[in-house]
């Protein structure tokens, strides 16, 4: 070849490496290699169960490092007090205002409902769920691999992800049986497989499959869940289901808490194996990790959240309107975009996953949603706020509550009283403070006649 010509040619095949290359802008935006999402998500874990958050008894060494080594927030919330709608809001980008599921009913999403996702794999992403989906009967509309999932495995039902030995899973479209599981009435009556477990290697698996590939991965592990049915024969109404109590075997406290502390520790032990292998695979620094939790800690089923302190000192529980339970733990974690040791007081919830999700991945987010992202949050920069958050509750009565800036209110029914709280220096709500502060609660109020659509299955009681 003549000298004059190889120049080009060397040009040429350095332009080509370069769209093979994992490449990421200055902004963090993706280059021609977009960054693989994973969201893990546990189950009814409290804001105050991780030692980043100030547990002193459960030990979480693998979270705590993810916080340190990334963003831990401090106001953030989950999308509902209980699993169903909060999922759904994550998943949609919208609040139980404009969700389809507002409450924990079994309901399908149906084609119209846009999850992020459809909107990843639209992107050009590999996109896979493991463990529990609860937004889809089976062979319904809703099912993962008809919402966006190229892959799926887990349980699709709430009642059936109670149980941690069940005798079937579901992987994609078929009934997957768990060898030795043995289940009379939803209690396994003899234990092989531990679906955590389970979950674990599979997205071990998962991430080794498309590791020349953008991926997204959540990952919604059923962990420190209850098994209600189990804790309904217990004498003790233990139903906290772990295969071993360890690390906390010796330590005086009852079975359901040892239980529930080593729950919450094998998901910490199984959160470092995946970031181990995404640092052995060299794709950790392509690799942005969120971690939270559906809604606070729940009190039922030997649950205790008082024993570990399980709210961080918040007010309420799960299916309470209150801090304890929508606040939530949330840690995001990029190395190389997200500055190591962040802790940011940035005000967002479940819904503004799907535009953050978006935004890292270089798509359009659906016009109609309400989220925004927090992209700019992650990466230190300026970052346009939410000009408040809404939920509403439909168990027993209906209920709204709204966070606006250091504000937080709350109502029960349609003509109750506002209640008001300066989350800033009262973040316990003990001293309602509505009436000294009219003009804030007009506002409140306005928001609350505006902020949701009419429902046919979700109607005001």
């Amino acid at each position: 070849m003549p000298s004059s010509n190889i120049i080009p040619v060397i040009l040429a095949g350095l332009f080509i490496s370069s769209l093979l290359e994992p490449t990421f802008g200055a902004d963090g935006r993706p280059g021609n290699h977009k960054p693989n999402i994973i969201f893990i998500l546990a189950d009814d874990l409290g804001y105050g169960d991780l030692g980043c958050y100030g547990q002193k008894q459960i030990q979480t060494p693998s979270i705590d490092r993810l916080a340190a080594e990334g963003m831990r927030f401090t106001d953030c919330y989950a999308g509902h007090t209980v699993c169903a709608p909060s999922r759904c809001c994550l998943m949609t980008g919208l609040h139980t205002g404009h969700a389809l599921v507002r409450g924990n009913a079994n309901m399908s999403l149906r084609p119209e409902d846009v999850t992020v996702a459809e909107i990843l794999k639209k992107a050009g992403y590999k996109t896979g769920i493991i463990g529990k989906w609860g937004l889809g009967k089976a062979d319904s509309t809703g099912i993962p691999n008809r919402q966006g999932f190229d892959e799926w495995f887990g349980y699709l039902g709430h009642a059936h992800a109670h149980n941690y030995y069940p005798d079937f899973l579901w992987k994609n479209k078929e009934k997957y049986p768990l060898t030795g599981n043995v289940v009379v009435r939803g209690v396994a009556i003899k234990r092989a497989q531990y679906s955590h477990d389970l979950f674990t290697q599979e997205a071990l698996e998962y991430i080794n499959r498309h590791r020349g590939h953008s991926f997204f991965l959540y990952l919604a592990y059923t962990i420190p869940h209850t098994n209600n049915e189990r804790a309904n024969i217990d004498k003790e109404g233990n139903g906290m289901e772990v295969p071993s109590d360890e690390p906390y075997s010796d330590k005086d406290w009852p079975q359901a808490q040892k239980n529930r502390a080593a729950m919450i520790t094998r998901m910490d032990r199984d959160i470092g194996k995946i970031v181990s292998l995404l640092k052995e695979l060299d794709l950790d620094r392509q690799t942005v990790i969120f971690f939270s939790s559906d809604n606070g800690p729940d009190k039922a089923g030997g649950a205790d959240p008082a024993f570990f302190d399980s709210t961080g000192g918040l007010k309420g529980y799960k299916n309470s309107p209150y801090e304890g339970g929508i606040r939530v733990p949330m840690i995001v974690y990029w190395p190389g975009k997200i500055r190591a040791g962040v802790v940011s007081d940035q005000i967002w919830a479940f819904w503004d996953f799907l535009p953050t999700a978006a935004d890292i991945a270089g798509a359009d987010p659906p016009g109609n949603i309400d989220g925004i992202s927090i992209l700019p949050t992650l990466l230190g920069k300026k970052q346009k706020s939410n000009d408040y958050l809404y939920w509403e509750f439909h168990r027993g009565g209906f209920c709204q509550a709204v966070r606006m800036h250091h504000w937080k209110a709350l109502r029960y029914g349609m003509d109750g009283p506002i209640e008001l709280y300066d989350l800033s220096s009262d973040i316990q709500e003990v001293y309602n403070i509505a009436v000294k502060h009219p003009d804030v609660v007009a506002r409140i109020e306005e928001i609350l006649k505006t902020a949701r659509s009419p429902s046919r299955r979700w109607r005001i009681r």
